[in-house]
């Protein structure tokens, strides 16, 4: 594990492997960067990748007040490290993150997201900002196991579902992230593809995973079409955008699949 200072003194926690042209692999939700392991893995052969925690989470530190303008400055500091420029990819909520650094204009070679939850259509929007009052709300209270709740009510899941979770042994540990639930709502903000997707100049390359009954195994509330909806939406925005699809992955993707993807995208 190494470690790097962002722009306002946050100290994050990352790990370095491989070889080659620099890879930044950003997380989703309830992450601590430690979901990209696999796929890191199956980069090293031909990239330096760098997996981290993000703010909040793991290893690193976390200074208040949030603002995704500092989790952009957090990525800078990582490529700066890398070297001063790197391919980007983000997952879920992480790749909102990144299209967002790249908007903001970072010194990015190429950037791929996969299944970023944007909200496409009004019911879609006003389950999103929902939603955000009670994660909010929630957080307020300092209730960390209804932030949890919260977050899974919108993914579909039964009050059985959540009841399950609370007695499971990993219900401890996404508590000390909960907190982090309200960073992704603002990299995702009101929930819509924002219009300064357009400002990217950078390749871009959108993934979704095969829409299938398995595939969104744990998020059924949302519509089976609800990522590639966002998908498309995003792709219509940025001006250099690729739209592929990971078949017989979920939102969740399999690592091998996915780093075939994006050695082909990176390299070309």
């Amino acid at each position: 594990m190494e470690h790097v200072t962002s722009k306002d003194g946050t100290t994050l926690a990352y790990e370095r492997h491989g070889h080659g042209p620099a890879v930044v692999l950003v997380s989703g939700g309830l992450d601590d960067g430690a979901e990209n392991a696999p796929l890191a893995g199956e980069l090293a052969g031909s990239f330096t990748v760098y997996t981290y925690a993000r703010r909040g989470r793991g290893g690193s530190g976390d200074t208040l007040p949030y603002s995704v303008a500092r989790e952009i400055e957090d990525l800078d500091t990582l490529i700066g490290a890398a070297g001063g420029t790197a391919c980007l990819y983000g997952v879920s909520s992480g790749g909102a993150l990144v299209l967002e650094a790249a908007a903001a204009g970072l010194a990015v070679d190429r950037l791929a997201v996969y299944e970023v939850p944007y909200s496409v259509g009004e019911e879609a929007v006003r389950d999103w900002r929902d939603y955000v009052q009670r994660l909010d709300a929630a957080l307020v209270r300092g209730d960390r196991g209804e932030a949890l709740a919260c977050f899974m009510r919108l993914a579909g899941s039964s009050e059985d579902d959540i009841a399950a979770a609370r007695s499971a042994p990993v219900w401890g540990d996404l508590q000390a992230l909960a907190h982090t639930l309200a960073y992704d709502a603002a990299c995702l903000a009101d929930g819509r593809p924002p219009a300064r997707l357009s400002r990217i100049n950078r390749p871009t390359l959108v993934i979704t995973g095969g829409v299938s009954p398995d595939s969104q195994a744990g998020m059924e509330g949302l519509a089976s079409d609800f990522f590639v909806l966002a998908a498309e939406a995003v792709a219509a925005r940025v001006p250099h955008a690729e739209r592929l699809t990971a078949d017989g992955s979920g939102h969740m993707a399999d690592p091998k699949v996915l780093a075939r993807m994006l050695e082909r995208f990176f390299i070309a």
